[in-house]
């Protein structure tokens, strides 16, 4: 039994949910686990001197308990009940039937080293400023943002840690979320395809 883990990270606002709930639907024995699940309650955030709720950092999150999870799961997959299966057999790379999938999706994945261990392959969506505001006043948060909280954290914060990953991280693929969703999911579905094959043909040479 193999797992690969993917990361889907990236923007606030940049389809990673959507995305990764499409890539469940299409792959073999895929799972996903989202980061805004492991967010700390309010009262555990902090407040800066502007009273924002720093939640866009990574300790507004209990990010061990993520690793462990994703731990847990890559222990034993198949207690999941995971058992999709790809839309396309006949893209389906031989033998990949003890072979399970993991997508993480969340907005701050690869700035925690922990988990950066963990990656077999890691996408990062980004969108531009004017549209990401965008998009983000169309949504409804609990609690709600205030009055300049995107430009005061939430955009600024997205910076700081884009720019970590940009000077720190390799083997990350950038996408542009500004693209069809159809776009977006064919471009990933196969590149992860690509990955599945590779993992299996890499076994099949150990096992010759």
């Amino acid at each position: 039994m193999r797992v690969l883990v993917i990361g889907l990270g990236g923007v606030t606002n940049g389809g990673k949910t959507t995305l990764a709930g499409k890539l469940k639907k299409m792959l073999p024995k895929c799972d996903v686990i989202s980061q805004d699940d492991f967010f700390k309650p309010e009262s555990e955030v902090e407040t800066d001197e502007r009273g924002f709720k720093l939640y866009d950092v990574l300790d507004a999150l209990y990010m061990d308990e993520l690793v462990k999870s994703i731990r847990n799961w890559m222990k034993s997959p198949a207690s999941s009940g995971v058992l999709t299966e790809l839309q396309s057999p006949c893209d389906n790379p031989k033998n990949t039937e003890d072979v399970y999938i993991l997508i993480v999706e969340g907005f701050l994945l690869y700035n925690y080293k922990p988990l950066n261990e963990l990656w077999h392959r890691r996408y990062f969506l980004t969108l531009p400023y004017e549209e990401c505001k965008r998009r983000r006043s169309t949504r409804v948060y609990q609690p709600a943002d205030t009055p300049g909280y995107f430009d005061g954290h939430v955009w600024p914060m997205y910076l700081k840690y884009k720019n970590e990953l940009e000077e720190n991280a390799s083997n990350i693929v950038y996408l542009d979320g500004t693209k069809s969703q159809e776009e977006l999911l064919a471009s990933v579905y196969s590149d992860i395809m690509q990955e599945l094959k590779k993992l299996m043909e890499g076994t099949q040479q150990v096992t010759e």
